[in-house]
């Protein structure tokens, strides 16, 4: 992307406007599938083309965010020396008072 860290508010934000955004493009795929003119049709196809796309590059977003947690919370572990899972759970709700 443009330098960002992957949980920043702004990608956050707009991972949710993506994700609605293909709802809404399914929602009117249902919605119009009997319309049957051309320009209907050709209309239709690009927007089933463009709903495929930005869903598998949602998907693949995703992806790369959960590894990259997954590859933080390694780091952590490593670094805190947490040794079993409920040691990481214990750490991470820990209150600093």
């Amino acid at each position: 992307m443009d330098g960002q860290q992957p949980h920043s508010p702004t990608q956050e934000s707009l991972l949710g406007d993506l994700r609605q955004v293909i709802e809404n493009a399914e929602e009117l795929l249902k919605n119009t599938d009997q319309y049957h003119g051309t320009l209907y049709q050709v209309a239709r196809n690009k927007l089933a083309d463009a709903l495929q796309k930005a869903t598998a590059e949602l998907a693949r977003f995703e992806d790369v965010h959960i590894d990259r947690m997954i590859e933080l919370t390694a780091v952590a572990a490593r670094l805190h020396r947490d040794l079993t899972g409920e040691a990481q759970l214990l750490r991470a709700f820990k209150r600093d008072n």
